[in-house]
C-alpha cells in the first residue's frame, strides 16, 4: 500500500499568491483533489490522506505532524508561484539538506520530469529550499510550484479546469513512476461512495467541510447529468462493495442519510442498485414542480405515483421519473400521444405501434405501476385495483428486482434504460434539495 499525504497549500485566512483573478489557494486546492481523484479512481493500493479538503486554515506544523502520525510514504504539496508579473514557468523543490543522491532526490528527478512533460510551462529547474513542509516531513517531500499566478500567461492556463486537470496528470504520471504504482486491472469494478449531489459548488464544499469535522475525508468530482454540470462529494473509491458500505454507514452515521454507491462506468447515472420495490421518499409537490418548471403545460401526477406506489409497495417516485423519460417530461415527443395517457409507453414499440390507451391519467399510472409490479415480484397483484395493464400476464415475474435490470426489457436493446432513469430521479433530488436549502437560507435571513 502505497500512502500519500497531499498538501494542498495555504487556505482559509492564509490566501497565498494572487493574480488576475484567482487566488493560489483555490487553485492549490483544485489541483489536489484532482490528484486524488485520479488515484481513487485509477489505481490499486493507493491511499490519499489530505491536509485539507476544503477552504480551511492548517498551520505547517499541524501539516507535518499529520503526515507523520499516519507515516506517510511520501508528502506531497501543491502550490503556484508569484513575483513581479513578468516571471513565468514550474519548479519545485526538496529539503536543502539532502544531496543529490538521496532517494527524495532521485524521486524529484522523476516527477518534474513527468510534469514538465504536460505542463507547457518554461522549465525553471529542479530547486532545493529550507521550507517547513519539507524540512519536518521524516518522508520524502516535494513542493512543486505551478506556475506563477501574477503572469498572464500562466494564469490565463490555471484559470482553465481543463489545464488543472493535466497539471493534476502530470503529477500522478510521475507518482506512477516513482513508485512503480498499479492500475486497477482492466475490467476492475470500483465502489465510489457518493455523500451528496449538488447543483452549487458551494454546497458541496459545505459538505466536504461537514464531513472533515466529523473525521471523514471527501472530494468534489464534476459530473455532467441531463446536460447539467453537478458537483459530487465523494468519501472514497474500493474495489470491495463491502468496505464501500461500510464506508456508507461510517457516512450516514455522521448524519448524511442521502449517502449511496455508484459503480464506476455506470454512465450518467448517480444512483445505484435501487430496488424496484420500496418506499417512495418524494412527495408529490416535489416531482410535479420538477416537471413543471421544464414544461409549464406537464400534468400533476405526482400524487398518483405515491399512492399507487405505496399500495404495489414499489418506487413510486423513481416511476415517475421513467414516465419523464418515456415522455420527454409530458411533451409527447414520440410515437405516444397525450390523449393515450400512456405514461409509460406500455406496448409501444414503433411507427403504427403506438402503444396501450387509458380512459384517465389516473388509470395510465395505475397501468405503470402494475406493469413494474410484473418485473419486480412474483406474488399475486394485490386486488384491490382491477387490472388495467395489458401486458401484465406477458411480462416474465421476478425478470427485474432493480432498475438497471430493465435494460433490454422494457426498451430495446435500452442498453443504459435503468441508469438514464436513474440519472433523472437523481436529477428530481438535487432539485428538491436547492429548493430545501433556498427555503432554510431565506428563514435565516
Amino acid at each position: 500500500m502505497f500512502k500519500l499525504y497531499l498538501d494542498p497549500g495555504h487556505g482559509g485566512n492564509d490566501t497565498g499568491a494572487s493574480g488576475h483573478g484567482l487566488l493560489e489557494k483555490e487553485i492549490n486546492l483544485d489541483i489536489a483533489l484532482r490528484i486524488r481523484d485520479i488515484l481513487n479512481n485509477e489505481y490499486q493500493q493507493v491511499e490519499v490522506n489530505m491536509s485539507r479538503t476544503t477552504d480551511t486554515s492548517v498551520s505547517l506544523r499541524q501539516r507535518t505532524n499529520q503526515a507523520n502520525a499516519w507515516d506517510a510514504d511520501y508528502f506531497l504539496s501543491i502550490h503556484c508561484n508569484a513575483f513581479n508579473g513578468s516571471t513565468r514557468g514550474y519548479e519545485d523543490f526538496i529539503y536543502s539538506g539532502l544531496s543529490n543522491s538521496s532517494s527524495t532526490a532521485q524521486y524529484q528527478n522523476v516527477l518534474h520530469e513527468a510534469i514538465i512533460a504536460v505542463n507547457e510551462l518554461t522549465d525553471r529547474g529542479q530547486k532545493k529550499a529550507n521550507f517547513h513542509v519539507l524540512r519536518e516531513s521524516t518522508m520524502p517531500a516535494l513542493l512543486t510550484e505551478n506556475g506563477f499566478i501574477d503572469h498572464s500567461g500562466d494564469a490565463a492556463k490555471l484559470a482553465d479546469a481543463s489545464y488543472r486537470q493535466k497539471v493534476a496528470r502530470g503529477h500522478v504520471n510521475g507518482l506512477e513512476r516513482a513508485f512503480n504504482l498499479e492500475k486497477s486491472a482492466s475490467g476492475t469494478r470500483l465502489y465510489k461512495v457518493i455523500a451528496g449531489s449538488f447543483l452549487e459548488r458551494a454546497n458541496a464544499e459545505k459538505r466536504v467541510a461537514y464531513l472533515d469535522t466529523h473525521g471523514i475525508s471527501s472530494f468534489i468530482t464534476e459530473v455532467s447529468i441531463s446536460g447539467n454540470t453537478r458537483y459530487r462529494v465523494q468519501a472514497g473509491a474500493y474495489e470491495s462493495k463491502s468496505n464501500a458500505e461500510n464506508r456508507v454507514a461510517e457516512v450516514k452515521r455522521a448524519g448524511i442519510t442521502d449517502a449511496y454507491i455508484i459503480e464506476e462506468g455506470q454512465g450518467d447515472s448517480e444512483v445505484s442498485g435501487y430496488n424496484i420495490s420500496g418506499s417512495v421518499i418524494l412527495s408529490p409537490e416535489q416531482m410535479d414542480q420538477f416537471v413543471q418548471k421544464i414544461n409549464p403545460d406537464a400534468p400533476s401526477l405526482g400524487i398518483y405515483y405515491l399512492n399507487f406506489g405505496t399500495y404495489y409497495g414499489l418506487r413510486g417516485d423513481v416511476a415517475f421519473a421513467q414516465a419523464l423519460h418515456e415522455t420527454d417530461y409530458f411533451r409527447f415527443t414520440g410515437i405516444v400521444n397525450e390523449s393515450q395517457n400512456n405514461f409509460a409507453g406500455i406496448g409501444a414499440t414503433g411507427p403504427g405501434q403506438p402503444g396501450a390507451n387509458f380512459a384517465t391519467a389516473e388509470d395510465g399510472v395505475l397501468a405503470h405501476m402494475q406493469h413494474l409490479y410484473a418485473y419486480a415480484s412474483t406474488q399475486a397483484l394485490p386486488d384491490n385495483y382491477r387490472l388495467v395493464d395489458p401486458r401484465f400476464d406477458l411480462v416474465q415475474r421476478g425478470s427485474a428486482t432493480k432498475w438497471e435490470a430493465l435494460n433490454g426489457k422494457w426498451a430495446v436493446p435500452g442498453d443504459q434504460y435503468g441508469q438514464l432513469i436513474l440519472g433523472l430521479y437523481q436529477d428530481i433530488i438535487n432539485a428538491s434539495i436547492d429548493q430545501l436549502e433556498d427555503i432554510l437560507a431565506q428563514i435565516k435571513g
